[in-house]
């Protein structure tokens, strides 16, 4: 099974500059750093222990903030090295105010980009995220005897059943961790049946909070919501917007005075969302907090990282994206820390266990 996956990995680095020509057409990669993803990296190592977190995107990135905290603070440790795929995670990490840490792209799994990848950063000790999986990264990780920790990983009934159509294949990968930390019990059952050695439940990384101040809004801004009927829909992805502006024009027959302030997840669809909504006849402002905003504004679009809770601090009804379509929903403990009375769809697997939680709680 490994050879498959490597054939195929291969094919996917022979193509991958085309791919990465759409991608930066598509503003989702950084012109000057996409080259991390081949190794060429751009930070330099430094002297000493250094450890390194894996995450996918901007969520498991957040989740392991507090810990990236904690660990700055440690003398022992001279380095941290962040990895993630996409650019929306690093915009979002340069937000943090971090002295040892340093943020690079996952390289393409590819076999000898894994080795290269090893053999430059040297890390003590490695942390994945939630469900990040790469092969062949893992089998160069236990060939060199480095331990692989899975944090806070997250295994769904559908991955479960996926892994389970290469079995063998899935035992072999999964073995290699020296340690699993699982968010939920759920997950916690489906890596016993992988075979992992050594599980320790220990709760939801999810839950914690980072120690860095909450970003304050603009008071003219905070002013201006302040005279209006507002909610908020929070971490929308594609079509959510065009639902909620839906929303917002039934809302305004009966409320007059309606003002929607819409966060995607992407911020990088900003203009696109724009464009979308200004042909439903509403007026949108771009979040620009110098710029005068008009009084009968509909949509209030927020184009930025890292603003999210600013406004769960002043907006108590939040809608969360990623669950009117088939993603999982969207971490709504962020939104329950401020008070806010959270709406979201149907599609909330992702966090099924917070939700029963939180309603269990009301």
């Amino acid at each position: 099974m490994i050879l498959i996956y490597r054939f195929f990995i291969n094919l996917i680095f022979i193509i991958s500059p085309l791919i990465l020509v759409y991608r930066i057409l598509k503003q989702k990669e950084d012109l000057k750093r996409f080259k991390e993803k081949f190794c060429i990296f751009t930070k330099l190592r430094k002297k000493g222990k250094l450890i390194w977190f894996h995450g996918a995107s901007v969520g498991e990135i957040l989740s392991v903030m507090p810990l990236i905290e904690k660990f700055e603070k440690n003398n022992n440790i001279n380095q941290i090295l962040i990895t993630s795929n996409t650019l929306s995670s690093y915009n979002i990490l340069s937000k943090y105010k971090l002295k040892k840490t340093v943020h690079q792209f996952f390289p393409l799994d590819a076999k000898f980009l894994s080795e290269k990848f090893i053999n430059y950063w040297k890390p003590s000790k490695v942390f994945f995220i939630d469900s990040e999986i790469w092969p062949n990264m893992i089998i160069n990780l236990s060939i060199k005897k480095i331990p692989l920790v899975l944090l806070n990983a997250r295994i769904t009934r559908k991955t479960f059943k996926r892994w389970m159509m290469v079995p063998n294949f899935a035992n072999f990968i999964f073995k290699k961790f020296s340690l699993s930390l699982p968010s939920s019990n759920e997950s916690k059952n489906y890596l016993i049946k992988f075979g992992i050695k050594k599980i320790k439940y220990i709760g939801n990384l999810k839950f914690c909070q980072t120690e860095s101040k909450n970003e304050k809004l603009d008071k003219n801004i905070k002013k201006f919501i302040n005279q209006k009927n507002y909610w908020c829909a929070s971490s929308t992805h594609k079509s959510e917007e065009k639902i909620c502006a839906n929303v917002h024009i039934e809302l305004k027959k009966k409320f007059r005075n309606i003002f929607t302030i819409i966060i995607p997840r992407h911020v990088d669809r900003a203009e696109t969302i724009k464009k979308e909504l200004s042909k439903l006849n509403l007026k949108v402002h771009m979040h620009e907090p110098k710029k005068k905003i008009s009084f009968d504004t509909d949509i209030y679009l927020v184009n930025t990282y890292g603003k999210t809770k600013s406004f769960y601090k002043i907006c108590k009804n939040i809608f969360l994206g990623g669950s009117l379509i088939n993603h999982g929903g969207q971490n709504p403990l962020e939104a329950a820390r401020f008070n806010c009375n959270i709406l979201h769809g149907p599609n909330v697997s992702n966090f099924k266990e917070i939700y029963t939680l939180l309603k269990k709680n009301g």
